[in-house]
This record gives C-alpha cells, sequence and structure tokens, in this order.
C-alpha cells in the first residue's frame, strides 16, 4: 500500500511535455494546432498513438518532424525512447510538424479502424483521452460544449458516427443546430430530396431550396469532417458581416420557415411533385382557438389561429419560482384567465360590462410539435436582458392528450359564439357545439381536436396524441451571447448525438437531462443565478404514428435528379481534392526582378510553381510573370537564390537546370528564409557564378579630380580573405592601381572605416552578407592626410547626406520666367536654354540597354561637342547654382550624373551625346542608390541665418493639397546612400553654401556680433528646373528638383529657393507634401531638414511666411442659438507679446474684407475654443504667451455681443443657461449669466431674476457633452441630475471651472405637457430629426442588433444615402 501511494506521488509530480503539432498535410489545416500535454515518461510511439486519434488519422500514415529548428528529421514513430530522451522539454512548448508519409497524404481513420483497431474508445482509453472536446472558439460563444458539467461518454470523429459537421463561420452556431435538426428530420429531408431545381428559372446561386438540398447531400454522402454552410448563408442574401451577427434560433426557424414557403409558391412544380408549397404547414402547423367568454350568459367570441411553435413560459411573471417541466407550463399555457374588476369584459349579448374568461384551446396539434423555452427575459428592476436558467425538465415522450380541453365544463349557459371580427373567426349557436370552419380545417395534415365529435373525441386512442423528442437545442450562456448546439436523435437507430458545429459524437440520455438547467437546490427565485448557464431552448418532438413515420431515403431510393446532383458533387469534391493536392504540393515564394524597363526598379511578385517543376520550367514561369518577354531573351534569365533584407545575391544554380525546385528550395514550406531573384543580362555579357559562402560588395569608384561618386559595380569575395587579397580582386573589376588604392567600408549610416591594415580579414573588418565600399587610386597628396582630413573623407560625406527634393513652385512664380546661375560674388545672371535635341539622344542610348540600369539620373545637358579622346565634362544642362570647388580649382570642370552600370561602352557612349561646354565644378556623380551626387563638405553659419531663425513653439500646419503627385524623373531611385563625416570650417566661401549650426542654430549658440561660437560647416545646395514626364510642367506648375544636404536648417534651405520662387524666404511657405496628397506647412526655421529623404516632395505657397513667435491662428465664429454654431471665419496670425485688444484690431478689416462683418472693437469678444466647445473668455487686456497660452494650429472663437462686454476680470465666471419648460415641451434659447463668484446661490439667484421663477422652486442641471449638450425634450426631465446638492459649482457632479458650461434650469412646480400616444410619437419622430442632423443621438444604446432577415432577391438593397 506504501509503494502504491509513493508510485501516485512520484505521477504526480512528474514533469509534462506540451507539444504543439502543425498538420501541414493540408492547406486548410496548417493554421490549425494540436495541442497534447503529455507525462515526459511517454514513449514515441505512444505519442504517434495519441496524435493519430487526436487528428483522426490513421497511425502509421504519416510523419512527425521537428517544427522551427534547423533540424527537420523526422521522429521514430517505433521508438521506445522517452519524451524527454528524445530532445523534447519539459515545461517549454515543443513545436512538431505532422507530414505526408512517403509524399502519401495520410489515410483518415475509417469506421473498422474507429471500432476494431487501437484507436476505437473504450473504457479504458477514456483515461488516455487528451484535453476538451476540440471545437472552433468564436466571438460570442462565452461557453464550451465541454464545459466541466459535460463528460460525454465519446468523442468520435465522423467516420465512427457516420454524421458530418458543419462550420462555424464565426458566430452561426444557431444556424448549424436548426440545419442540422432539419436533416435529421426524415419528412422534411425526404419531401427536400423529391423536389427538383429548374435551372432555366432560377439562379441556383439565390435558390434557397437548392442550396439545402445540396447541403443535405453532402451532409449524407460526404466523406469530410464538416462542411461549409457559406452557400446556403449566400442564398439568404447574406454577405460575411452576417456570419458576425448571432441570433435566436428560434427566429431563424421563423424566418427560413417564411422564405421557404414565398420560394416555393413561385416554383410551377406543384403538380409534379409531392412537395408543395404547404410543406411547412403540413409539418409545423398547429391551430389553437382564442377565446372570451362571458360568465354570466355564456356568450363566446373566439378566433382561430395558426402556429408554428408553442412559446413556454419558464416563470410566470412577477412570480419568484419557475414551472418545473415542460407539462406544467402547457397547463398554465391553457389555463384561462378571469376578466374582472377594471378588466372586465363588454358582452355584445348583455350590451355591458362582465366578469368573463379568456384563454386559449388547442385545436390540431402538428405532425412536428416545437416548443420554444422563452429564457430570455427582461429585468425591470436593472433595466437589462436577462437568461432564465431555471430547470425545467421535459420527457421523452410528450402526451397532449390532456391539453385538449381546459375550458371550464360549469358555464351558466352553452356556448354561443358569434364573429368577432376577426379573420378566421365563426359563429355558432347553443344547439352548435362544434366551431364552424371550413372543411379544410377537418382534413389538416395535423390531429383535429374539434372536428369530430365527443363521443369519437372520448373513444380516439390516447396513443394517436403521444409525441416522441428527437432534437433539442441547446443555449450555453447568457442573454449578451453564448453557443447554440443541437442534441438529436437519430430515427435509424435510436441513438443520441450531439451535433457541435464541426464535431458530432454519441451522447446518453444522462447527458440529455443534464440540459434541463438549474441546479440541485431550490426553485427559489435567485435559483437562477447560480445554475448553470446551458440549458435546453427550443425541443421538437415528432408524432408517435407509424402509417406517417418516415425513415431516411438510402443513396439507392434517390430521385434522378438527386443522384445526378451527388455525381455532380462528388466530381466537385474530387476536383477539390486534386486542388488542394496541388497546393499542398506547391511552392510559394517571393520572386524579384531588376527590370530593363519598368522605371528600372525592383519589382516584386509570388512565384507559385510545383515542387516537381524543373529549375528551368520555374525560370520560364518567372520570365513570363515579370513581363520580360519582347525585353530581354528568355536565356538571358536566370533564377538566383536571394536575400531582400540585405540585398544579397547568396547562390547561383549552374548545373542545376534539371533539378526539381521541392529539391532545390527544400521542400513545400510555408514561409521561406530566402527569396529568388531573375537575374537578367545583356546577350554578350556573361553570368557570374554565386557560390554559397561568399558575400557581396557594392564597390563605389571615387574620383577626386571631378569630386564624383561612380555607380556600384558588385563584386564577389569571401570574408577569409585578406584586405590586400581584397584590393587585388578589386583592381581587376575596375582597372584601377592595387598600389595607391584606398578603400573605406561603410557599415552603417554614419560609420566610415578606411580598410589599412593590409593582412586583416575581411570579416575580421565587419564585412557581412551585403556590403558597400569606396575606392579611390591616385597619386595626390590626399593619400598623405589624415583620412578624417582627407578630401576623400569630405565627398564621402557630401555624397552621404545629399538628399534630392522635388520642389513645385507657385504658378506665377518670378523666379521661374528666368534662368538663373547665382556666381560667387552673389550677382547673377542669364543663361541660355539648354538643347533638348541631346537629351532625346542619351535616351535613346538607355532605351538600348537591356542592362540593371538602377541607379541613372538622366539630366538634360547644355549642347557642346567634344572629341572621343577627351574625357567628356557632363554638365546638367539645366541651369543651376554653381558652387566653389573643393579641390581650389574654379575653372575645373566635372562629370554629371549619367553612368551606365558596369558599361563603359555604354559609358562613353553617353559622354560623346551629352557632354557639354558649360562646366560647373561642383556637379557630381550619381552614388549607387540614388543618382545625382551631392554635397560638398563644408558648413558654416551666417548672421542671416541667426536672424531668420524660427520659435521653437511653431509646428507642421495641415491643409489640403491642391495638385496630384509629381512625378519623378527617368531614372531616379528613391532610395539615398547615407553616410557622413565632420569636416573643418571653410572661412569665406558662402555666398551659395547655406550656413546653419551644428546644432541646429539656437539662439544662446551667437555672440553679441553675431558670429557663430561653434564649428561651423559649409552645407550644399544646388536646384534646377525640372520638367515633369506627363509634361505638366509646361504652362503649368513649376518644378524644381534640389539637390540639398539634409543638415540643413529650413531657413537656409528658403533664402536658397528665393530666386526660383522670385521673393523673399519671408514672403512664401513651405509645405511638406505626404500621403494621400495631404500638406502640412513646416515653420520651424531653426529645424534641420533631416527628416526628410530622397524624393520627399515639396510644395511652396506665396504668402507672409511666420516670423519668429508668431502663430498661424484659425478663427470660427461662435452662433449660440444657431443650428450650426460654429463657422469657419478667416486664418489669421497672432504674435507673442500682442495683447487681444490688438489682435482684434488686426482682424477687423480682415473680417471686413474676407467675411462681410464690420464689427465694433467693444461688441465682440474672441475665446478659447475645445474642439466644438466655448472657454474662456479673453479680456482685452491679457497677452499672448504671457497670460494665454498660445501654441501652433491654435483656433479661437469670436463671439459677436449683443451689447459691451460684461466680462471685466479672471474671476469672473459665465455660463451659458437655456431654460427647459415642460408645459410647452420647449427649450429656450440660451442666455449667458455672469457671475462672480462660483456659489451656487448666486447662480439661482440670476437665473430666478431672468425667468421669474421663484428662487425655491428653481432647478437646474449641467447639459452633457459637447456644446450645445442638446437632448430630446422627451428624455430632459427625467435624464438629467436636478437640482444637486452642492454649494458650489466646481465641485462633483457639476465641476464647472471654467467659461462656458452649459445650465438647464426649470420651474419644479410645472408638469409636463399631457400628450397622446399619436401626440408623442410625432413629437418623437420631430425631435429623432433634429438631433440626427445635429450629430447627437436621442438616446444611448449599448449594443444596435441587426434584424435578422433572408432576401429572396439575393441581397439588401441599400440606401443611397446611408453611410
Amino acid at each position: 500500500m506504501q509503494h502504491q501511494v509513493h508510485t501516485i506521488e512520484n505521477a504526480a509530480e512528474e514533469p509534462r511535455v506540451l507539444c504543439i503539432v502543425q498538420d501541414t498535410t493540408n492547406a486548410k489545416t496548417v493554421n490549425e494546432r494540436l495541442t497534447l500535454n503529455l507525462p515526459a515518461s511517454t514513449t514515441l510511439s505512444k505519442l504517434f498513438e495519441d496524435v493519430a486519434h487526436k487528428a483522426s488519422y490513421v497511425n502509421g500514415t504519416f510523419d512527425l518532424a521537428w517544427g522551427k529548428t534547423a533540424d527537420m528529421g523526422s521522429l521514430d514513430p517505433s521508438s521506445a525512447m522517452s519524451l524527454t530522451e528524445s530532445g523534447f522539454e519539459p515545461g517549454k512548448r515543443n513545436f512538431l510538424q505532422l507530414t505526408d508519409k512517403d509524399g502519401e497524404q495520410p489515410q483518415i481513420a475509417s469506421d473498422e479502424l474507429g471500432t476494431a483497431g487501437s484507436s476505437g474508445l473504450d473504457d479504458s482509453s477514456q483515461e488516455r483521452f487528451i484535453g476538451p472536446l476540440p471545437r472552433d472558439y468564436t466571438v460570442g460563444c462565452s461557453s464550451d460544449y465541454s464545459s466541466p458539467s459535460y463528460s460525454y461518454s465519446s468523442i468520435l470523429n465522423k467516420s465512427d458516427t457516420g454524421y458530418v459537421g458543419l462550420v462555424n463561420q464565426a458566430m452561426t452556431c444557431y444556424l448549424n443546430s436548426l440545419l442540422q435538426t432539419l436533416f435529421m428530420t426524415p419528412e422534411f429531408r425526404n419531401a427536400l430530396y423529391n423536389w427538383e431545381f429548374e435551372e432555366s428559372e432560377e439562379d441556383p446561386v439565390t435558390s434557397i431550396p437548392y442550396q439545402l438540398q445540396r447541403l443535405f447531400l453532402l451532409l449524407q454522402t460526404s466523406k469530410k469532417r464538416a462542411i461549409e454552410t457559406t452557400d446556403v448563408t449566400r442564398s439568404f442574401g447574406w454577405d460575411s458581416s452576417e456570419a458576425w451577427q448571432q441570433h435566436d434560433v428560434q427566429e431563424l426557424c421563423r424566418v427560413m420557415f417564411d422564405a421557404l414557403e414565398q420560394k416555393w409558391k413561385q416554383t410551377e412544380q406543384q403538380q409534379f411533385s409531392p412537395l408543395t408549397a404547404d410543406l411547412i404547414n403540413q409539418l409545423y402547423q398547429g391551430k389553437l382557438k382564442d377565446y372570451v367568454r362571458c360568465l354570466e350568459c355564456g356568450y363566446e367570441s373566439w378566433r382561430i389561429d395558426t402556429y408554428l411553435d408553442i412559446p413556454l413560459v419558464i416563470r410566470p411573471f412577477g412570480a419568484s419560482q419557475a414551472y418545473g417541466s415542460v407539462e406544467e407550463a402547457l397547463q398554465a399555457f391553457v389555463q384561462p384567465e378571469t376578466l374582472d374588476g377594471a378588466n372586465q369584459y363588454f358582452c355584445e349579448r348583455c350590451k355591458k360590462k362582465c366578469d368573463a374568461r379568456k384563454g386559449l384551446r388547442f385545436l390540431h396539434f402538428p405532425y412536428l410539435l416545437t416548443l420554444q423555452l422563452k429564457r430570455f427575459d427582461f429585468d425591470y428592476t436593472t433595466m437589462h436582458r436577462i437568461k432564465l436558467n431555471d430547470r425545467m425538465s421535459f420527457p421523452e415522450e410528450l402526451d397532449m392528450g390532456p391539453f385538449n380541453d381546459v375550458e371550464d365544463e360549469k358555464s351558466p349557459q352553452t356556448e354561443s359564439c358569434t364573429d368577432s371580427g376577426a379573420e378566421n373567426e365563426g359563429s355558432c349557436h347553443s344547439d352548435q357545439m362544434s366551431n364552424d370552419f371550413s372543411a379544410d380545417d377537418g382534413v389538416d395534415e395535423g390531429i383535429c381536436l374539434d372536428s369530430a365529435s365527443s363521443t369519437e373525441r372520448v373513444l380516439k386512442p390516447k396513443s394517436s396524441l403521444t409525441f416522441e423528442l428527437f432534437s433539442v437545442m441547446v443555449h450555453s450562456g447568457s442573454a449578451a451571447g453564448g453557443h447554440y448546439y443541437a442534441c438529436i436523435k437519430s430515427f435509424s437507430d435510436g441513438q443520441w448525438y450531439s451535433f457541435n458545429d464541426q464535431h458530432v459524437s454519441k451522447i446518453t440520455q444522462e447527458d440529455i437531462r443534464k440540459t434541463y438547467g438549474g441546479s440541485s437546490g431550490s426553485r427559489g427565485y435567485y435559483s437562477s443565478a447560480f445554475a448553470s448557464s446551458t440549458n435546453a431552448y427550443m425541443l421538437i418532438y415528432r408524432l408517435k404514428d407509424p402509417s406517417r413515420n418516415a425513415k431516411y431515403l438510402d443513396c439507392d431510393d434517390f430521385p434522378e435528379h438527386i443522384k445526378h446532383l451527388v455525381q455532380r458533387e462528388k466530381e466537385s469534391e474530387e476536383q477539390e481534392k486534386r486542388q488542394r493536392e496541388i497546393e499542398r504540393n506547391t511552392c510559394k515564394i517571393k520572386l524579384f526582378c531588376m527590370h530593363p524597363v519598368k522605371m528600372m526598379a525592383m519589382m516584386e511578385n509570388k512565384l507559385e510553381v510545383h515542387k516537381d517543376k524543373m529549375l528551368r520550367e520555374a525560370t520560364e514561369m518567372a520570365y513570363k510573370l515579370m513581363e520580360l518577354d519582347g525585353v530581354v531573351p528568355l536565356d538571358c534569365c536566370r533564377l538566383v537564390k536571394y536575400d531582400e533584407f540585405h540585398e544579397y545575391l547568396e547562390r547561383s544554380y549552374e548545373g542545376e537546370e534539371d533539378t526539381p525546385m521541392g529539391l532545390l528550395l527544400g521542400g513545400v514550406k510555408s514561409s521561406y528564409m530566402f527569396d529568388l531573384l531573375l537575374e537578367t543580362r545583356r546577350p554578350e555579357q556573361v553570368f557570374q557564378p554565386y557560390k554559397p559562402g561568399e558575400v557581396m560588395v557594392k564597390v563605389h569608384v571615387v574620383d577626386l579630380k571631378t569630386d564624383t561618386v561612380a555607380p556600384p559595380v558588385s563584386i564577389r569575395a569571401y570574408l577569409n580573405q585578406s584586405i590586400t587579397e581584397f584590393k587585388q580582386l578589386i583592381a581587376q573589376a575596375t582597372e584601377l592601381s592595387a598600389e595607391t588604392m584606398r578603400v573605406v567600408l561603410e557599415r552603417c549610416y554614419n560609420d566610415l572605416r578606411l580598410l589599412y591594415v593590409p593582412n586583416k580579414t575581411l570579416k575580421a573588418e565587419g564585412f557581412f552578407r551585403s556590403n558597400k565600399v569606396f575606392v579611390e587610386s591616385s597619386e595626390s597628396p590626399d593619400h598623405q592626410v589624415t583620412f578624417t582630413d582627407s578630401l576623400l573623407w569630405k565627398l564621402l560625406d557630401r555624397h552621404g547626406n545629399t538628399i534630392r527634393l522635388f520642389v513645385s513652385l507657385p504658378l506665377q512664380s518670378p523666379g521661374t520666367n528666368r534662368t538663373i546661375c547665382q556666381k560667387v560674388g552673389g550677382d547673377t545672371e542669364e543663361c541660355s536654354e539648354g538643347s533638348k535635341g541631346n537629351m532625346s539622344s542619351v535616351e535613346a542610348i538607355l532605351e538600348e540597354s537591356t542592362e540593371k540600369l538602377k541607379n541613372l539620373s538622366l539630366q538634360q545637358q547644355q549642347g557642346s561637342s567634344t572629341s572621343d579622346s577627351q574625357k567628356s565634362s557632363d554638365t546638367s544642362d539645366f541651369e543651376h547654382i554653381e558652387s566653389p570647388s573643393l579641390s581650389q580649382e574654379p575653372d575645373s570642370s566635372s562629370v554629371s550624373a549619367v553612368v551606365a552600370v558596369d558599361n563603359r561602352e555604354l559609358e562613353n557612349r553617353i559622354r560623346v551625346a551629352s557632354g557639354g561646354a558649360y562646366s560647373d565644378p561642383e556637379t557630381p556623380f550619381p552614388g549607387e542608390e540614388r543618382s545625382d551626387s551631392e554635397v560638398n563638405n563644408d558648413r558654416s553659419t551666417s548672421s542671416v541665418d541667426s536672424d531668420i531663425l524660427s520659435s521653437s513653439h511653431s509646428s507642421d500646419t495641415l491643409c489640403n493639397a491642391d495638385s496630384g503627385p509629381i512625378q519623378l524623373a527617368n531614372g531616379l531611385d528613391s532610395h539615398s546612400i547615407t553616410s557622413s563625416r565632420r569636416s573643418k570650417a571653410n572661412e569665406g566661401k558662402k555666398e551659395t553654401w547655406d550656413t546653419a549650426e551644428e546644432d541646429s542654430g539656437t539662439d544662446s549658440e551667437y555672440d553679441e556680433n553675431g558670429k557663430s561660437k561653434a564649428e561651423s560647416y559649409y552645407l550644399y545646395f544646388r536646384a534646377e528646373p525640372y520638367a515633369q514626364e506627363d509634361g505638366s510642367g509646361e504652362g503649368g506648375q513649376k518644378c524644381v528638383l534640389v539637390h540639398v544636404d539634409k543638415r540643413i536648417t529650413l531657413s537656409a534651405f528658403k533664402q536658397n529657393l528665393e530666386p526660383f520662387v522670385g521673393v523673399t524666404s519671408t514672403q512664401f511657405k513651405v509645405f511638406r507634401v505626404y500621403a494621400n496628397n495631404q500638406e502640412f506647412e513646416s515653420v520651424r526655421l531653426n529645424e534641420t531638414l533631416s527628416s526628410f529623404s530622397d524624393d520627399n516632395k515639396i510644395t511652396i505657397r506665396l504668402g507672409r511666411a511666420l516670423k519668429k513667435g508668431e502663430y498661424r491662428v484659425k478663427v470660427y465664429q461662435l452662433l449660440v442659438n444657431d443650428a450650426e454654431p460654429c463657422k469657419f471665419l478667416v486664418d489669421t496670425v497672432f504674435a507673442k507679446g500682442m495683447t487681444v485688444k490688438q489682435s482684434k484690431e488686426e482682424l477687423m478689416p480682415q473680417l471686413k474684407d474676407q467675411c462681410k462683418l464690420d464689427l465694433n472693437i467693444n461688441k465682440f469678444r474672441l475665446r478659447k475654443k475645445t474642439w466644438k466647445n466655448p472657454g474662456t473668455v479673453f479680456l482685452d487686456y491679457h497677452i499672448y504667451e504671457e497670460d494665454i497660452n498660445i501654441s501652433s494650429n491654435w483656433e479661437v472663437f469670436l463671439e459677436v455681443l449683443d451689447g459691451p462686454e460684461k466680462m471685466k476680470s479672471m474671476s469672473q465666471l459665465a455660463v451659458l443657461t437655456r431654460r427647459w419648460t415642460p408645459a410647452q415641451m420647449k427649450l429656450e434659447p440660451f442666455q449667458e449669466v455672469v457671475l462672480e463668484s462660483s456659489s451656487v446661490e448666486e447662480l439661482k439667484e440670476k437665473l430666478s431674476e431672468i425667468s421669474g421663477i421663484p428662487l425655491e422652486n428653481l432647478e437646474f442641471a449641467k447639459g452633457r457633452g459637447t456644446f450645445p449638450c442638446d437632448i430630446s425634450v422627451l428624455e430632459i426631465h427625467q435624464d438629467l441630475d436636478w437640482n444637486p446638492k452642492v454649494s458650489t459649482l466646481n465641485v462633483w457632479p457639476l465641476y464647472i471651472c471654467d467659461d462656458g458650461a452649459v445650465v438647464f434650469y426649470r420651474d419644479s412646480t410645472e408638469e409636463p405637457m399631457e400628450q397622446s400616444e399619436d401626440e408623442r410619437n410625432e413629437l418623437m419622430k420631430k425631435e429623432s430629426s433634429r438631433l440626427l442632423k445635429t450629430g447627437h443621438r436621442v438616446s444611448y444604446s449599448p449594443r444596435k442588433e441587426k434584424a435578422l432577415k433572408i432576401y429572396l432577391d439575393g441581397g439588401p438593397v441599400k440606401d443611397p444615402g446611408q453611410d
């Protein structure tokens, strides 16, 4: 005994292993996870058994492999090793992948295997069941089916039960429950099968009967575990949003039956098919009599009503105890009530009000009897919907005989009925004991109780009214939401099954009894609160009548049209299976290509290729996908392994053209750690082999004589190579001398490293997969200078910090009417226009090439001729601002940014075609990813800049864009190469090199003479006119292409734009253009352009820019008694130190000119605006920034006064008051009350003074929400917190501490107007319309429930005015 206890303790202490298994064998299951929590001592063979059971696969037909690790080896299914010995880690998540075995998909467990094999669940295997019943957790499903109160005897898959589940789209469990119930109803299913769909008459997509027919066939014949219901819901006219709306299953039953009836009535098959439009009535409709009998004369007035279900009350209104059973609730349903006292009934025969008895009497019971247990109620104490979880039992067989006649037999007179005017009403006299309804009523498919004589009724066998239970629809959750599932008995074998969305399992009678609800305690008032929330909601019984009870149709007995439909569905399912198989074997990987024509940009796509396709076939697919046909020959393309993040070519596949893609890519995976690049070449070129282990290096050649950086040349090296060997490799590729070569590695932004140690390896220097180096090889004395002081450093710094901006100028900008070349001395001269012919020749040459011209910048050149032997000095033929040369050679020429990648011949052709006589010493070469270059090295601060620095309080202002996005020039790339260096000051050269301080120029960094205290540097700026590709620049908006050092301040940037705009920098504004063409004004003059990047767009607008200490302000007019109380007037500028009176004086002429408002300065005020709420009143003597905090994007209210300003000091409080007059159901206009203090007593006195209401009768309440605090006149009398018990206004619940608060007041003795129901409804409509126009709601509703509708015309018609 002691040993046994010890063993149990050890088992309890044994660590457990959490296994998460991803099923990758199916596209639909790849996102699902199987979770197993096993003892660490579990063997691998047992793991395979558990996974097979949980996934419903036959053990031995699948493999398990490690997931999320590099080692993808499979586990041994026959191993006796424990999980810990096999590498599983206790206490951690161990990821596994369930994969195909030998290329074959896992075999689904069959019925035979389920019963005879090891996967069957006997009593001993139940203990091995792992985890709760799996089910998709959806929003609104608050309780799991396998809650602790349910321990179903077995959990079986489709092959074990023989039934198919339904997939829950999101919150469609209520629909699934009803559909399974209808499917398991033989009479309904068979009738649906007998109906034949005519495709010529109706669209199958919108035919509800046809889609139900297909669904039932799939439920009966499909081999799947669960099938979708999307086709059925689509025939309802529902969209995807309906799947997220949970509805009542009884409501769905009513709506669906109504839709089916209407659909069937539209068909013309009634004479050919046993299914008629009256099917629903034949199966589900019953009849009852609603009667009132006078207790004095016996006169009875009645009418016949039909019903599809019987609603049974769980707990009577006002009662503390619920009914205990369905029989008890049925008895209460037919129990008559006595109308007496104030509720007396006016008897037509007695001609007076008499005591009467009112009740219901069943006349017909339907063949299928539906009982709804009314568990959802309304609690008038909490004013919320609630669910009654009280226990209510229901029998497996229900005898309805006792409920056929419960009327009082001791009536003082015989029954006498007359027509009461209702439809289906009849009249009967004292000698007529049966009701006078038509003969059709007696021939109903249900059971007629009153068409037979009383003798026959007595002799009728009791068994004819016995119903057997076959469906229980269960709701688990609360009134706010929950989950539905169905417990259904099969008429084939009498076995009960649980249909819980996609899971079907066998259950027992004990499980049915658990759906009674309630708890084992008493049936008291509070018992429902502590009861289980899982209980029966709808019960469906079938009449026990062997002559009518049908059996399910077998496949052999199907009508011919159903057999054809079955064949089509099987073919469709096979096709779907084949498609899944293809998808399961399809490799999906990112594909990139540097397209030679389309913008010369990197294009991205997704390549989907079968794993058995050869590399040669995959290349052809990629070739077509990237639309290279006619651009590059197919044999000039190849696929290589590529790393997009590092822009690294990992390897090429020489000699592997006939290798399957699955082998090359390492199998079919959901995602790959690498990509593919479709590489192209010119016909005369040869592809370079890329070997694994190599690193890619982009080499930029730097020319100090021309101050240019060439586009990159790509070479590949090994990490274990030395710097000396690396230089030899570069020398071979660039034809430079390795002896004088300097190599600079750019490891990251702001990190340039000179590689000078000969024997150091590339790995030691920090090389990685993809690298960028700059090389320079000349015999200049710059070699002898310290690297950080060298020209090479300065040039690379300029190169790395220059950005390219597209600037749109004003339409009639004086600066663009002529071309400006600014000389060193500050003078300007006009330059001749460049020839566009040369531009065309350059473009023609470039278009001939199919090489990857990623980084070319096409710039128009001034035409002139140069010899072929002479090295061409290319310049921009757009006129630009000239800059001094770094090399101190003013007459030296520079080379333009038109150079081909890896193509010397093309380079020479372009140079010859676009050579120029006008030289610009500072026109630079393009960089790797930016086609223009770039920056000078020097940076200094001028005293001019310090005078125009803006206050740091300014920020960006949002504006609407007036123009579309600006087109980029051919060949320009949106990326920039970033590198930087610290350069020494270059004194005296600042005419065209704009200056800014190192730290964005705060005032404290200037001395008394305006000189910069810090070390200053010259910053590069070059601008040239730019014609947009679409031609919109001609005759329209002018554009300028600007290359500028991003360390320049906004102030200096604007100064450099002055020649192009034509006005001084203080007379125009700069707007940065963001996505969606939104524009924000940039106003912080002391900030740099560091937040800008290549190809950003800027719009220049004429208008006075803000000076230091100025703020742009939007002025709105406050109209307290208008329907639109907030009206925009003007934009203006307020300055720091200005008084409110001065700002009003400046506003007055602006208001008069723009708004036609001629105001007296003493008859209007300015006040704070917070969203839509008026706030603090600004007094004339207040000073901005001292008394009033002001900021960018500031907004103020302007309020016109009826008389002189009453507010004289900040201690006063201005309150907006409004009188409510209940007798007229009316709100009076706003009146302002100025208080000297925050006293409630003073407020009441002021209100009494202006209204005449006695002080003791005056009540007030604070308004809610934003101004004007609109509220419905139907709600204001009760909803506001009237007459709060406080003495001051600045405490809870009022918190009135600032001007502009809204206060309602009323006379407490005044009663609300008495209104009829029609008057109240009319007023409600008017109030709803008024409040909707103002954007306020009539009343608060926490959640709007969407009505359940089924659309017979294919879908809802949306209101054009609906948002």
